[in-house]
């Protein structure tokens, strides 16, 4: 069975954790490939929506956007009805027109801080892109270039200290990590171990979990 149906079939058959909808949190260092890995679990899903906190931080908020999360997205889902935010440019440092959220079975939310302890209570399931920080920092400032470089310089040190503070990865559901070709998904410090586990090596659909 494929890694990630597999996983998609495991989150669909979790309990609701924020009103009817199953809100599935997926952290990491900035680098390590929490878009690109919800993009796919999101297509393994039948398309479920995707909400990328880079979108709900600012340049002047980096970490101090989880009441504006819990008012505008979190209380909304929990009444069962669709949420509304504002996405931030960057480019442009304001936040833009209004985008709706609309409830679905499973609903992920990615980024930096998706397992903050604000969150926790209303994630069904929290992820843990499992790549240590210098090699996810690395691979991130390469991806963005020079035009960036100020920006991390800036970035690294309020990560460091928000994870110092608030960390993610002791409370993971589960372990991803990213192969050459796919990803493994291991139990996380969280979980605990039971028949319907996943332990995976590869995803592949030749491998069976």
């Amino acid at each position: 069975m494929h890694v990630l149906h597999a996983l998609a079939d495991r989150l669909r058959r979790l309990p609701p954790s924020c009103g009817p909808v199953r809100l599935v949190g997926v952290d990491g260092h900035a680098g390590s490939g929490k878009s690109t890995f919800a993009g796919e679990l999101a297509l393994a899903l039948d398309g479920a929506p995707v909400l990328h906190l880079d979108d709900v931080a600012s340049h002047e908020e980096l970490f101090a956007w989880d009441e504006r999360l819990l008012s505008e997205v979190i209380a909304p889902l929990a009444d069962g009805t669709t949420a509304y935010y504002r996405p931030y440019d960057w480019r442009a440092r304001r936040f833009g027109p209004v985008r709706a959220l609309p409830r679905a079975p499973v609903l992920l939310i990615e980024g930096v801080g998706a397992g903050r302890r604000a969150l926790r209570p209303h994630l069904a399931h929290l992820l843990w892109m499992e790549l240590p920080r210098e090699d996810a920092w690395a691979r991130g400032q390469s991806r963005d270039g020079e035009e960036q470089r100020e920006f991390w310089a800036g970035w690294v040190e309020a990560e460091r200290r928000h994870f110092a503070e608030d960390p993610s990865r002791p409370f993971a559901d589960l372990l991803v990590r990213q192969l050459a070709e796919g990803y493994e998904v291991l139990s996380g410090p969280a979980a605990t171990a039971g028949a319907d586990q996943i332990v995976t090596h590869r995803d592949d659909p030749s491998r069976m979990c």
